[in-house]
């Protein structure tokens, strides 16, 4: 095991901390004190120099809480993919990218949809570079022709906003490839989106994407023993597990593009609740969960507010690979900018190693094992 290092700065600042410590386990040392004794002190060591690096860590990545599109930098000559840019947040984040400077593939199922969001973006802004191109992630060839499509068009991708989503339809539906639906459009479809578009990641001298999770994965849970939620559908109980996963592929990316040498930023981000077509297309406003979204509805962020995270996670400077931004209100449903809460499942690594594998299995999705 290597020892991680620190800046001089930073051990100082916990010497007393480290040195307390030791001195508590070194007097239950018996007095001929041997290697174990010895291993578990050095154990002790690498626990507390972790901890503290974890704390310095987390506040280092901690944004601005007011952060706005007002701080965001020039995107000019970035290229920036985003999925379901045709509505809700997808829609803010492709305005507000492309107001910044930067090329918006816009990327969605329908068309005519498609035309409606590139003509009110350049209804506020001629010069808006945007583009739309239709894509059913949950049918995996039509994400393979996206791929196939971009890799010809495009120069690069500097950036990758997995952001289209289902959520709690009520009626448990099956993609072309045998998937679940919500599991399929949310999660799979991304995955190998992603893996489809890394050769043009990798051109990008500092390529980022940004995938989006869920407050309901704190509530989620990977069943690998009903992946497909084919024993027992529940609408809820499966987008959670849906947006977990999100989170998983997002933290596991950056894992593997560090092992890999891809020179990926991973993030992950969420919008809070957010006021968007999400329950509409899905549960329905007449349903109950409809009705209590409704009743509580000026308690929530608007789309423009819910895109927050996300662009911060994909253009700001002092954004970080690997970590987790979202609102930090009350339960995370609203409020400043700030570190998402990481449900304890997704600090799994052996799970998030095993999903990533499934996945793999499940889609025929390679990713590349080598550096770029």
């Amino acid at each position: 095991m290597q020892t991680p290092t620190f800046p001089r700065s930073t051990l100082a600042r916990h010497a007393p901390a480290f040195s307390a410590a030791h001195q508590r386990l070194a007097m239950r040392a018996p007095r001929n004190a041997g290697a174990a004794w010895r291993q578990r002190l050095a154990a002790l060591s690498l626990v507390a120099v972790a901890a503290f690096a974890s704390t310095t860590a987390r506040a280092q990545a901690a944004p601005k809480p007011d952060w706005s599109t007002a701080d965001m930098p020039s995107q000019a000559g970035r290229i920036f993919v985003v999925t379901g840019g045709t509505s809700g947040m997808g829609f803010e984040d492709a305005k507000a990218l492309a107001g910044a400077g930067a090329r918006v593939v816009i990327v969605a199922r329908n068309p005519e949809r498609g035309a409606e969001s590139i003509a009110k973006i350049r209804a506020e802004d001629p010069d808006a570079q945007v583009q739309f191109e239709s894509v059913d992630l949950g049918d995996l060839a039509t994400v393979r022709a996206l791929g196939e499509r971009l890799r010809a068009s495009l120069p690069r991708v500097d950036g990758l906003i997995n952001n289209a989503a289902i959520m709690a339809p009520p009626e448990r539906g099956s993609s072309p490839d045998g998937l679940e639906s919500q599991f399929a459009i949310n999660y799979a479809g991304h995955f190998v989106l992603t893996a489809e578009l890394l050769p043009l990641l990798q051109r990008s001298e500092a390529p980022r994407v940004v995938t989006l999770s869920s407050i309901a994965a704190l509530r989620g849970r990977i069943d690998f023993d009903d992946l497909q939620a084919e024993n027992g559908y529940q609408p809820m109980v499966t987008y959670a597990q849906s947006k977990l996963a999100c989170l998983m592929f997002a933290r596991e990316l950056q894992r593997r593009s560090d092992a890999a040498g891809w020179g990926l930023q991973s993030l992950a981000a969420h919008p809070g609740v957010a006021v968007t077509e999400l329950v509409a297309r899905g549960p329905g406003l007449d349903s109950e969960q409809g009705q209590q979204w409704a009743s509580r509805r000026e308690h929530y962020q608007t789309a423009a507010q819910g895109a927050i995270p996300t662009l911060f996670a994909a253009t700001a400077p002092e954004a970080v690979g690997g970590a987790y931004y979202g609102p930090t209100g009350p339960q995370e449903v609203n409020g400043p900018l700030g570190l998402a809460t990481v449900p304890p499942a997704a600090q799994d690594a052996e799970v998030a190693a095993r999903l990533w594998a499934v996945t793999e299995q499940l889609t025929g999705t390679r990713f590349p094992t080598g550096a770029r």
